[in-house]
């Protein structure tokens, strides 16, 4: 399922209040593959179980939002620094 590009463009980080964009195929693999390593926790420390087939990244490429049932997560504890 794929976000719909209006709601991606009126979404901002939280923290930050930047525009996100969606990830892309390289991103999500990267994340992934820290997924896989068993080495990916969040910023609230929680260790990131599930791999991920969508999510947002903030403008500056520094910050992941992830996409779970078509729904962003975009809360700060929830975010992966890339």
């Amino acid at each position: 399922m794929s976000l719909d590009p209006e709601l991606v463009a009126i979404l901002v980080d939280p923290e930050t209040k930047r525009a996100v964009r969606q990830a892309t195929a390289a991103e999500l693999s990267g994340v992934n593959t820290r997924v896989r390593e068993g080495s990916l926790r969040n910023r609230g420390g929680a260790k990131v179980e599930r791999e991920l087939g969508e999510a947002l990244v903030r403008e500056d490429g520094r910050v992941l939002f992830p996409v779970e049932d078509g729904i962003p997560a975009m809360l700060i504890e929830e975010s992966i620094e890339l």
